[in-house]
C-alpha cells in the first residue's frame, strides 16, 4: 500500500495527514507549520502535546514541533520564540512514493512581520515520512538586498513515559548554557544526560548523532545545519506555572531541540539556509 497524504482537521486546526498505511502517520498544521503528532507503526505517540493546548490561534501549540523563528526564547527584543508560531503557511508541494510521503509549506513577511522585524523572508518547511523516522528542514531564504540575521529553532516536545527513567546520549564534552544557574557556561562530562531537575540547557556546537533512551519510546536524533542542541524539561515547580499544560506532565515529555541558540546565522541577500532534524524509532 503506498503513503497518501491528505487534508485533515485536528482539533480545529486544517491540517495535513501523511500516513504509510501500514500504521505510520504524522500530522502538520497549517497554522505555525507546526508537527502536531507522529505516530510510528507500533501504534505509539512519539510527540508529547498538552491536553491543555490551546489551538485557536490566540497563542502558539504546546507540543509538537514549533518552528521558532527569528528569535530563539527571548534572546532578543521580539515575542518570545518569534512570530511564525501563529502564522498561517500555504502547502508549497506535496508527493508520495511507496515508501514515503513528504509535504513542503511556506511562509513570508507581510506588513505585521516587517512591523516587529523589518526583514523580507521567505520559509520553507520539509516534512518527510517514512516507516520508522520524520525528517523535519527548515529553509530560510534571504529575498532582500540587506543581509538578515535569525536565530531559532524545531522546538520538538518527545514524548516519555517517566523524564526520571530516561537517558541522553552524545553529548558528553560539549559546552552548554544553563539558564536554571543564570546562563552560566558548563562543559557536559557525563556520558548520559539525566533529568532530575528543571533542565534548560543550550548545547553549543553540538554535532554527534543523539540517542534518547526511554524504553518503548527511545529515539535516534540528528541534525544538520543547526549548530546547537536545546534540552528542556519545566520539572514539577515550573509545569504548575504553566497555563496551558497540566501540572504532571513534566513527566511524560522531554524537549530535545535542534536550535541556533549561541551565534545568529547571517544570510546574505539572494541566499538561502537550510537546517534539519531528523527523529528515528530504535
Amino acid at each position: 500500500m503506498p503513503f497518501s497524504i491528505a487534508p485533515v482537521s485536528f482539533k480545529g486546526v486544517d491540517a495535513l495527514r501523511l500516513d504509510s498505511g501500514r500504521g505510520a502517520a504524522v500530522v502538520i498544521g497549517l497554522r505555525g507549520g507546526q508537527v502536531l503528532s507522529w505516530q510510528t507503526a507500533d501504534g505509539r505517540e512519539r510527540l508529547y502535546l498538552s491536553g491543555e493546548a490551546v489551538f485557536d490561534g490566540s497563542r502558539p501549540v504546546r507540543g509538537g514541533i514549533p518552528v521558532c523563528f527569528p528569535q530563539f526564547a527571548g534572546l532578543g527584543p521580539l515575542p518570545k520564540h518569534g512570530f511564525v508560531r501563529t502564522r498561517r503557511w500555504e502547502v508549497a508541494t506535496q508527493r508520495c512514493g511507496d515508501d514515503y510521503a513528504l509535504v513542503t509549506l511556506e511562509t513570508g513577511d507581510d506588513e505585521a512581520t516587517r512591523a516587529l522585524w523589518p526583514h523580507p523572508f521567505r520559509l520553507e518547511l520539509t516534512l518527510m515520512l517514512e516507516a520508522d523516522r520524520i525528517d523535519l528542514e527548515l529553509c530560510v531564504a534571504n529575498p532582500g538586498d540587506a543581509p538578515l540575521s535569525f536565530t531559532g529553532a524545531l522546538h520538538s516536545y518527545l514524548r516519555v513515559t517517566q523524564v526520571e527513567d530516561v537517558s541522553l546520549e552524545g553529548l558528553r564534552g560539549y559546552d552548554y548554557r544553563d539558564a536554571t544557574a543564570g546562563d552560566r557556561i558548563v562543559r557536559e562530562t557525563g556520558t548520559e544526560l539525566l533529568v532530575e531537575a528543571e533542565t534548560d540547557r543550550a548545547y553549543f556546537g553540538a554535532r554527534r548523532p543523539l540517542l534518547l533512551k526511554a524504553a518503548n519510546l527511545s529515539l535516534g536524533i540528528a541534525q544538520e545545519g543547526f549548530p546547537d542542541v536545546v534540552v528542556w524539561n519545566p520539572w514539577v515547580e515550573k509545569c504548575a506555572a504553566i497555563e496551558d499544560m497540566p501540572d504532571n506532565d513534566w513527566r511524560h515529555m522531554l524537549c530535545v531541540e535542534a536550535a541556533v541558540a549561541k551565534t545568529p546565522v547571517t544570510v546574505a541577500p539572494g541566499e538561502e539556509w537550510y537546517g534539519r532534524q531528523t527523529l528515528v524509532a530504535v
